[in-house]
């Protein structure tokens, strides 16, 4: 089950909104066949595991275990089912890192193979196979896109300079560690005075990978078209009180909660697997005080800066992982109900 996660996690930032997932196909303690879900529409890892076991062993699958970190899809998508290939490959014994909780597998695919006589094995190193798709279990059973907040701060406790004036807190160490988290998630979201002030392109271009979809908050439509986020072939979300409309890669959409707005955010990104939250401070809080954010990723730097915008303030959060970057401390912490 591990050589599962590990190449389930192969597919990070190209599968989503699906889960990512590994199979390993085993004959007599001996792997004959491993895959993982490399793009989303495309095969599922049951697949191409069968896939590659060479010809020369493929009258031994009837024989082999079938490891996989996710339960088996049942249901007809862009793909077949998957147990469906199970049971018609012949495979007797199926072990399950743990349960799809989408609506239309739910157990189902257990239930279907178990009806075949094949022998079902589920919750092997669970709690590893649920964080590994800790964004779709988010989707699928809080129904709002899995929240990440990030921010850098001063030695000092500050996010910010005073208005005006411009640091860099981080390091080119961490923009690179920013900027692969970013080409892994669906969006990245930042709110008015942040887009304004700082004028930030909101991509990877330290990093391989996918582009984030762009969020801006700009309830009153006063951000200048100027602004880099209106720019490039990103697309870019800007939510607002005020009008619906698309002009190229950019879109505008009506929502509604003055009062909470963070929720009223989290409604309008339905869909989207997952949505970094980088500032500012205003934004950041609204996440906080209304409970709804998963992980918190805080860049502590060796910068003093004596004035300017206050951090964030983070509570009911469990510390995480720590990692140095030069003279940079990057703390990462999760929601103590998440």
């Amino acid at each position: 089950m591990q050589r599962c996660i590990a190449l389930a996690l192969k597919g990070a930032g190209s599968v989503a909104p699906n889960p990512m997932v590994g199979a390993v196909l085993v004959h007599n303690d001996t792997i004959i066949g491993e895959g993982w879900h490399m793009q989303y529409g495309q095969a599922h890892a049951e697949v191409n595991c069968i896939r590659s076991v060479a010809a020369a062993n493929r009258k031994l699958i009837p024989e082999s275990t079938i490891y996989v970190s996710l339960e088996p899809c049942a249901h007809y998508g862009k793909t077949p089912p998957c147990a469906d290939l199970i049971i018609s490959e012949g495979i007797r014994k199926v072990v399950i890192g743990c349960t799809d909780t989408f609506h239309k597998v739910a157990g189902e695919g257990i239930r279907k193979l178990e009806a075949a006589g094949i022998h079902v094995t589920n919750g092997v190193l669970e709690a590893a196979c649920r964080g590994l798709n800790k964004r779709f279990f988010t989707n699928q059973e809080k129904k709002r896109p899995y929240v990440i907040l990030k921010w850098a701060q001063s030695a000092d406790g500050f996010i910010a300079p005073p208005e005006g004036r411009k640091v860099m807190l981080s390091n080119e160490l961490t923009r690179r560690y920013v900027h692969k988290m970013r080409s892994e998630e669906a969006a990245i979201l930042v709110g008015y005075r942040t887009a304004l002030l700082d004028d930030p392109e909101l991509n990877n271009r330290y990093w391989s990978g996918p582009q984030p979809e762009r969020v801006v908050l700009d309830p009153e439509l006063r951000l200048p078209g100027t602004l880099k986020l209106f720019r490039g072939p990103q697309k870019t979300l800007v939510l607002n009180h005020h009008k619906d409309a698309t002009e190229g890669q950019v879109q505008w959409m009506r929502i509604a909660g003055k009062d909470n707005q963070a929720k009223a955010v989290l409604e309008a990104l339905t869909g989207r697997a997952s949505v970094i939250v980088e500032g500012g401070t205003r934004t950041l809080q609204q996440f906080i005080d209304a409970g709804l954010w998963d992980e918190a990723c805080v860049i502590e730097t060796p910068v003093v800066l004596q004035e300017g915008t206050a951090a964030p303030l983070l509570h009911h959060h469990l510390p995480g992982s720590r990692l140095r970057l030069g003279f940079d401390q990057i703390q990462h912490y999760t929601h103590a109900d998440t």
